[in-house]
């Protein structure tokens, strides 16, 4: 009796012996594996290969560009090419090229516009590889009776914000009849045209395009904003116009 319950126990301890090993090596086999994906310098290898070595040449470059502003977006670079737009006086244009990198330690573009509109022309353009905020070059139109400009721009990144301009409210709330009735139709026309302002919009009208490009915040970056609008901001532009009519059929008499 007494050699069969020491066989029975001995059994026992064997059993629980076995499922602890089999235990130990269920545990220790994802700890391993995740230890080896943190410290494998195959990753690090990985992300260094995929930088992109021309990421600082991109964004939006703005500045003068004779009577107008200009803005330059450089959208793309890979191999030897290099495409953007060129945003100007009420008008939006791709253009496309090629760049080198000189021993001289600047990049070069050379890029050119479609051609199939009358202010279309080629653009040369270089950025010093220690200062990538700032493009600088020149500018020669396809019309040969048309002077070539030169320029000197700088990085500035659009960022769409309601809390600019001297009214912001019009993009931050609904507009009351007691927001508009006292205004006058020119300022009721800024108030509505800083609404696409706020989007980058770039304007045709010589006036409006002069008045935001004195405005810090503004910085032109498309010709189409229809799918950028607010609700808000739709219904404000329309409660505006409505008081821009009444402030043209009443005259001087409106607001008074």
């Amino acid at each position: 009796m007494n050699k069969f319950l020491m066989l029975l126990l001995s059994g026992s301890l064997l059993i629980a012996c076995n499922n602890e090993k089999k235990t130990d090596k269920k545990t220790d086999q994802p700890e391993d594996t995740t230890t080896a994906s943190v410290t494998d310098n195959k990753v690090n290898d990985v992300v260094a290969v995929i930088t992109d070595p021309f990421e600082k040449f991109l964004g939006s470059f703005v500045g003068p560009f004779g009577d107008n502003k200009i803005t330059l977006l450089i959208s793309r670079i890979w191999s030897d090419s290099v495409q953007g737009r060129s945003i100007v006086g009420g008008n939006d244009r791709p253009f496309i090229g090629t760049h080198t990198s000189g021993n001289d330690g600047v990049f070069h573009i050379d890029a050119r516009e479609p051609g199939d509109h009358k202010d279309d022309g080629a653009f040369s353009i270089s950025i010093q590889s220690g200062k990538p905020d700032e493009v600088f070059g020149k500018w020669v139109p396809n019309d040969k009776k048309r002077p070539a400009k030169e320029f000197t721009l700088s990085k500035k990144k659009f960022e769409y914000r309601t809390d600019v301009g001297s009214w912001p409210e019009s993009s931050q709330r609904l507009l009351k009849a007691t927001d508009l009735e006292n205004l006058m139709k020119e300022d009721l026309e800024f108030m509505r045209n800083e609404i696409f302002a706020r989007h980058g919009y770039c304007f045709n009208k010589k006036h409006l395009r002069q008045q935001f490009e004195m405005e810090d915040w503004y910085v032109p970056n498309t010709v189409d904003i229809k799918g950028f609008l607010t609700d808000i901001e739709k219904k404000n532009i329309e409660m505006i116009k409505r008081y821009e009519k009444y402030a043209e059929e009443y005259g001087d008499e409106y607001g008074r």
